[in-house]
């Protein structure tokens, strides 16, 4: 295996290790929009707004993760 291709593979999970980290990362926004419709009915501006960031952030995560998906299956399609 050349360097090249070491460096490529490092940080590479499976695609089975991929839909779990997408599971538990789903997992997480719904404690956080539930952290959200508390700070609403509270009327607590600050933690609102720590709410809404931190499902932007999960969000933008599960999208990191599923574009690893498609590139993944790109790569699977052109070794065959």
């Amino acid at each position: 295996m050349s360097d090249k291709n070491k460096d490529a593979s490092k940080g590479k999970k499976g695609k089975a290790g991929t839909y779990l980290t997408i599971g538990s990362t789903l997992f997480a926004a719904f404690s956080n929009v539930k952290k959200v419709r508390s700070a609403r009915g509270e009327g607590d501006t600050l933690q609102l707004i720590d709410g809404l960031i931190r499902v932007a952030a999960v969000a933008t995560g599960v999208a990191l993760l599923v574009r690893e998906l498609r590139q993944a299956n790109d790569d699977d399609i052109l070794t065959d």
